[in-house]
């Protein structure tokens, strides 16, 4: 090799090579797409980050990075070439191209390592960018239109949804480069180092026949062999990586219900069931694990052995025409290393079929998770229209999932300052008729026409509260209140004594009792006026005097609001102007309230 114009035969190769990288990579992932399930899961996944009509710079982004991959196969193939100058310098007793060879490794360390560093960042920055992306469309996918709870309703089901936006989002932007990349310096490792190994190899006599340039054959021969077994072995690694992820994600969950229902599982003193239903469901996640490492162990050592007996080919090979002096030690160390390069290239598939088990299953799921959301935005809900003065409900039937009628053609009309309560025994559909006036409940069919965004509010029995300041849970839906009405409101439902705390980040939750989380409810309609607002036994975890202040409070504060209340209690009476009373049955009756304020 002429050193001295190795710069320039470089920068030609690199330019070739680039061009059929480029046609030939872009060639392989629409033939990807088009005719591989996982790869039309992963175009269906990410196909919009790469589209240039969105950005031209993840485009650009891979175009560079596929160039560093050719630029450090560039610099093994310098490197392969400076082992045989060196040490065939060493073999000479050559101090003056020892001194050379070492110069010019300290020149090729430089650009290496430089290149190494600077493919780190982009590589890494890329992966940043892409991960961003996916999240936010997939946490508008699971937000828009409600498919976090309407995906409950779609066939197959989707388990742990939070698993597959953090965990899954990261290793489809890391292993797809890992393995994308790693198969394009695979494939131009192999072009480039065979041209190498061929340059080095000799015939070999087998029985009577000669096979010429044996060694490049040998090690092609070898290695697709051990490919073969190595998927074999290799294949159910898949299946059990999709368990290992899903079963310890249940785990978690099991794991955090109880600490969420904490008080509730000490009150029942359910630590022997709970323990029970723990082991149980780790016993799963460790009989995966056991599985795993047996094949793992199956896999790996197969793949170490196939390795280890590779390291000693070019030396059998080679030593016979380095002893009789037809070759120098430089070319046998340019052998090894070109064998090596061939030879890891060509075990690509195979070494990497673990971590392509892995990645399959993360397409897997992340697929499932984007069927679930498309599935939810197509359930066909009830017909809600907007109407910002009145609550108007015509024909709408309500279902239960089986098909059973709980509520058929209800009627109903309010106008600004109405209320209406809503009867019936358990199991009737109250609750159900809320979710469907919410357009929440796609079993339902016919029309309603409330006020919209959020002039209306919903309170269920069980508060959610965000994590965050008081403030920010008293303000909820909307972004803030003011820290002056805040403390106001906050004594008006007597929660006055938490004042101090307003600005507190906690998990609130966990901090007010069931009944102080209700009166924290009712500050909520105060803090965002709406026009309209449902209350679903809103106040089922507070005494009847209380309940009376609150509802008092909600009247007096808010009379023009329109109130819809479900509730057992009589004491509610008093308060609403009507009654719709659901009898169970698809049946319903309704009734003026002559108490009604």
């Amino acid at each position: 090799m002429d050193w001295n114009q190795e710069l320039l035969n470089s920068a030609l190769w690199l330019l070739k090579a680039y061009a059929i990288t480029l046609v030939g990579f872009a060639a392989l992932i629409v033939a990807l797409a088009r005719f591989t399930v996982w790869g039309r899961q992963f175009w269906a996944i990410s196909g919009g980050y790469f589209s240039p009509k969105r950005s031209w710079k993840p485009l650009a982004g891979l175009a560079l990075m596929l160039l560093f991959v050719l630029f450090a196969v560039r610099m093994n193939v310098l490197f392969s070439y400076w082992y045989n100058g060196f040490y065939s310098a060493l073999q000479g007793l050559d101090q003056k191209g020892f001194w050379f060879y070492m110069k010019l490794f300290a020149i090729l360390a430089t650009v290496h390592v430089a290149r190494a560093l600077l493919n780190a960042y982009i590589r890494g920055s890329f992966t940043i960018h892409w991960r961003t992306w996916l999240n936010a469309r997939l946490v508008d996918q699971w937000m828009d239109q409600r498919g976090y709870y309407l995906g409950r309703f779609v066939q197959p089901g989707m388990d742990n949804p939070e698993q597959r936006i953090q965990q899954d989002v990261t290793s489809i932007a890391t292993d797809t480069l890992t393995l994308g990349l790693g198969l394009v310096q695979a494939a131009v490792s192999i072009f480039a180092f065979t041209g190498i190994l061929w340059g080095l190899s000799a015939p070999m006599h087998v029985w009577d026949y000669e096979v010429p340039r044996a060694m490049v054959f040998l090690v092609y021969i070898y290695v697709i062999i051990a490919s073969v077994f190595a998927f074999k072995i290799g294949r159910p690694l898949i299946q059990l990586n999709f368990l290992n992820e899903k079963l310890n994600a249940s785990y978690r969950y099991v794991l955090m219900r109880v600490r969420e229902y904490g008080e509730n599982v000490a009150l029942y003193r359910g630590e022997a069931v709970e323990k029970r239903g723990l082991f149980a469901s780790f016993a799963q996640v460790i009989a995966n694990a056991w599985a795993m490492l047996w094949r793992g162990l199956k896999f790996d050592g197969y793949n170490l052995a196939i390795s280890q007996v590779a390291v000693i080919f070019p030396f059998l090979i080679q030593a016979p025409r380095l002893f009789t002096g037809q070759i120098k030690l430089g070319d046998v160390m340019q052998t090894s290393q070109a064998f090596d390069q061939v030879q890891d290239a060509l075990s690509f598939f195979r070494t990497s079929y673990d971590a392509f088990a892995t990645y399959r299953a993360a397409l897997v799921r992340l697929d499932g998770f984007q069927r679930n959301m498309a599935g939810a935005a197509e359930l066909r809900l009830p017909a809600l229209r907007e109407n910002p003065d009145a609550l108007e409900v015509d024909g709408l039937t309500v279902q239960r999932p089986d098909g059973k009628v709980l509520a058929q053609q209800v009627q109903i009309a309010l106008r600004a300052g109405d209320s209406l309560l809503i009867r019936g025994p358990s199991g009737a559909g109250k609750t159900t008729l809320l979710r469907s006036l919410a357009g929440l409940w796609p079993f339902a069919q016919g029309s309603a026409a409330r006020p919209g965004g959020d002039a209306t509010l919903f309170l269920s029995q069980k508060p959610y509260l965000p994590i965050g300041s008081l403030r920010d849970a008293l303000a909820y839906p909307s972004d803030q209140v003011d820290a002056q009405r805040a403390r106001e409101i906050l004594g008006k439902v007597q929660l006055g004594h938490l004042a101090d705390r307003l600005e507190s980040d906690e998990d609130w939750a966990l901090q007010l009792s069931p009944g102080e989380q209700q009166r924290l409810a009712f500050g909520r309609v105060l803090a965002n006026r709406p026009a309209l607002v449902f209350l679903d036994e809103a106040t089922s975890a507070v005494d009847t005097g209380l309940e009376h202040s609150l509802y008092t409070l909600l009247r007096q504060e808010l009379p023009q609001t329109m109130v819809v209340s479900v509730g057992h209690r009589e004491t509610l009476l008093p308060f609403h102007a009507s009654a719709l009373t659901l009898k169970g049955d698809g049946t319903w009756s309704a009734e003026a309230l002559s108490a009604g304020a």
